[in-house]
């Protein structure tokens, strides 16, 4: 059975808040709450995009509640107590009952939902718990039960952003955000629920992103995985983050692809562990090196304070959430703080890039 709220231990924030003025007046311009994971990652500029993205895309053909439900059970799998929070609170002010979202967090069958809504919550389950990953059976379930293949890559990609966003929350061992969980479960949330779409109205809303075609997703690291995503503003916001990941030098382009190559073998997707290898031959890697690093979990190959990457790499895969924090505080010892920032973007965006690759099977 799945963890619940109440279960969740929870850290010290691993990293302070270190609020970025430009980019909070940013958000708010886009219509956009500042979060307590904003406030954490605004150093990083595809760190806090990608965040800003998985807590404002909503996908195009699914409505808002079935969306909700989907997040919720996403940080429910991955024990995240941030996201988890602050999904169950947002449920409440889109009118669900406390004990409808019992059901839901108890994997109950419901009789509220019909065969393709629960469908939809198993796959969501499914997906994020990856043990194992969903693969062409679970995708031609949902394709006999009538979703569109552009639904499911949808589906697909809200479901591994959320793993990527769960992982940040947690890696990062973020405050909740207990004064809107607290609201929600008020006598005045009905206002808090009237409010929030309006403030969506009246401001000018998140930029849009124009859909890429399937050769443009293609290019670049793990464009494979994305391409599946063509004609989606999906495709448009993953490729944006891993571009952006592998861009930033804070880490070593070898060490994020050895990440990756970790997390991939991790979960038993041949598709990204060999898009990682592309990316280590290129680097100069041979292919001993990498057999070796994938092995031990350790390269000569990696800077001194590169070092601890690839064990912890693979214990964000599947974690306890105080021992998770415990061992990425450590971590941050070796690396410093921009450094385990950008370590913990990349080794959430590697988790959510396996997860999206079951397009792939």
């Amino acid at each position: 059975m799945a963890v619940l709220l109440s279960e969740i231990q929870w850290s010290d924030p691993v990293l302070p808040a270190a609020p970025d003025a430009a980019w909070e007046a940013e958000l708010k311009r886009r219509g956009a709450p500042v979060l307590e994971v904003d406030r954490r990652v605004a150093a990083s500029r595809w760190l806090r995009e990608a965040a800003y993205q998985a807590t404002n895309y909503m996908p195009a053909a699914l409505p808002e509640r079935l969306h909700r439900m989907g997040s919720m059970v996403t940080a429910q799998e991955n024990s995240c107590r941030y996201c988890y929070g602050a999904n169950r609170a947002y449920m409440k002010l889109l009118g669900y009952s406390e004990s409808f979202i019992q059901q839901v967090e108890r994997d109950v069958q419901m009789a509220e939902l019909d065969a393709r809504e629960r469908a939809y919550i198993a796959f969501c389950r499914s997906l994020a718990r990856s043990r194992p990953r969903p693969a062409a059976a679970e995708r031609a379930a949902l394709l006999e039960l009538g979703y569109t293949p552009a639904q499911i890559g949808e589906i697909a990609f809200a479901i591994s952003l959320g793993c990527f966003y769960n992982r940040v929350s947690t890696l990062l061992a973020c405050p909740p955000e207990k004064k809107f969980e607290r609201m929600a479960s008020g006598p005045f949330r009905w206002l808090l629920a009237l409010a929030m779409p309006l403030m969506k109205k009246l401001g000018p809303g998140r930029p849009e992103t124009a859909a890429l075609d399937r050769a443009t997703l293609a290019a670049g690291p793990f464009g494979v995985v994305v391409a599946p995503l063509a004609g989606l503003q999906a495709g448009t916001i993953m490729k944006a983050a891993l571009d952006g990941s592998f861009e930033s030098g804070l880490l070593s382009r070898s060490a994020k692809a050895l990440m990756f190559a970790v997390v991939a073998r991790t979960l038993g997707c041949p598709h990204c562990e060999a898009a990682a290898t592309r990316l280590l031959l290129e680097d100069g890697f041979g292919q001993a090196d990498i057999d070796s690093a994938m092995a031990t979990l350790r390269s000569p190959r990696l800077a001194q304070g590169e070092a601890g990457l690839l064990a912890w790499a693979r214990d964000t895969v599947y974690y306890e959430p105080s021992s998770i924090q415990q061992k990425t505080r450590a971590l941050g010892a070796e690396l410093g703080t921009a450094a385990l920032l950008e370590a913990i973007g990349v080794a959430s965006l590697a988790n959510a890039t396996v997860r999206l690759a079951m397009l792939l099977e």
